[in-house]
């Protein structure tokens, strides 16, 4: 089975793929999606990169994070509205989705909701035997959610 995880911005979007067999897991691929525009034209922007990755290696499963409290309420709303073009990709595409919250993407990957980010960053490293490997947080962030959608049971995805 094959899992993208998404972390959602409205300029930067993380992206991780990971492959499950059984109970391995192996990294596939992991970057970054760079939007160049502003919304709407971001919108079409993001969606026209999604599409491709989502061709490229057919996943079956997307993870994603959920939108988490905010101080500047413009910056929520602009990430939400992006949240719903990912989301739509998944329903176009057919995937099994699955949203997370930061603490439930922690807690799955570290035993613990409240850790930082270098402690999820150290444990995706070994969970997918990355060690060597350099990426920005919100690539790091994605495989994390990747990883935490391989991991929930059939039954509790949410049909896009």
């Amino acid at each position: 089975m094959i899992i993208l995880g998404l972390d959602p911005g409205t300029h930067r979007i993380g992206y991780g793929l990971i492959k499950k067999e059984g109970n391995n897991f192996h990294f596939l691929e992991a970057g970054l999606l760079k939007i160049q525009t502003d919304p709407p034209q971001s919108f079409q922007e993001a969606r026209s990169h999604l599409e491709k990755i989502v061709k490229k290696h057919q996943p079956e499963r997307l993870g994603i994070e959920k939108l988490f409290f905010m101080k500047n309420q413009k910056t929520a709303m602009s990430v939400a509205e992006m949240r719903g073009v990912l989301r739509l990709v998944a329903v176009e595409n057919n995937l099994n989705l699955f949203e997370f919250s930061p603490n439930e993407i922690k807690l799955q990957v570290c035993g613990d909701g409240g850790a930082d980010k270098l402690a999820v960053t150290k444990m995706v490293k070994l969970l997918l035997n990355l060690h060597d490997q350099k990426f920005i947080d919100d690539t790091w962030d994605a495989l994390a959610t990747a990883y935490t959608a391989a991991c929930q049971p059939h039954h509790l995805q949410q049909r896009a």
